[in-house]
């Protein structure tokens, strides 16, 4: 029975997170919802209880694993390379380069990000900052360790490019693509190395 709820729960989260990423929030409806992933309304009520918490708990089953790993690499980082800059950009680009490549839906979930972006939701963004925002400032704190020239507003200025950066980075949009003779993993790997030099020589100048 636990079996049967958890795999209707994910397959409503599944195609949740693909309508969302093709229509955004507004416009998605629950009904939408329903049919793609072949339940009835009772069961997204009774997983969910409102379209504002399904919205929540989409984000939450991507980013509380990558929250998770961004701050183990973090305390890794500060303890074998104290004073380090470009282990702790490690640390935080690296998580969600690997979401990002993630083939079960991994693709799906960065358009959603880009929707949070675009779509003014103030439920959505008070739960991301409820929830995550510790993660944000473990990693202002570390970093400031390292480049103490800046004040706060700097710091906070350059963290917030910096999230734009790989934001972007993980879509794909740019000009460099992966070429076809190049592994998935070897492409991620240089991306987060170009990331992390140009995220290090901007918070350092």
């Amino acid at each position: 029975m636990v079996t049967t709820q958890f795999s209707t729960k994910d397959r409503i989260l599944g195609a949740a997170e693909e309508l969302f990423a093709l229509h955004g929030f507004g416009g998605t409806s629950l009904r939408q919802v329903t049919s793609r992933a072949d339940v009835n309304i009772a069961a997204v009520n009774y997983h969910f209880g409102s379209k504002e918490n399904l919205i929540n708990e989409v984000f939450r089953r991507r980013m509380d694993e990558m929250s998770r790993r961004r701050l183990e690499l973090l305390a890794e980082a500060r303890e074998t390379s104290p004073g380090a800059l470009e282990p702790l950009l490690a640390a935080f680009i690296e998580p969600a380069l690997a979401l990002a490549r993630d083939r079960q839906g991994g693709v799906a979930f960065i358009r959603v990000i880009a929707r949070a972006y675009a779509e003014k939701n103030d439920g959505l963004r008070k739960f991301l900052s409820e929830q995550y925002g510790h993660v944000l400032r473990e990693f202002a704190k570390a970093i400031a360790e390292c480049v103490p020239q800046l004040d706060k507003e700097q710091l906070y200025w350059r963290l917030d490019f910096l999230a734009g950066a790989l934001t972007y980075a993980m879509s794909e949009f740019g000009l460099i693509k992966r070429p076809a003779t190049v592994s998935e993993v070897a492409h991620r790997k240089r991306a987060a190395e170009e990331l992390i030099r140009f995220a290090a020589a901007g918070l350092k100048s």
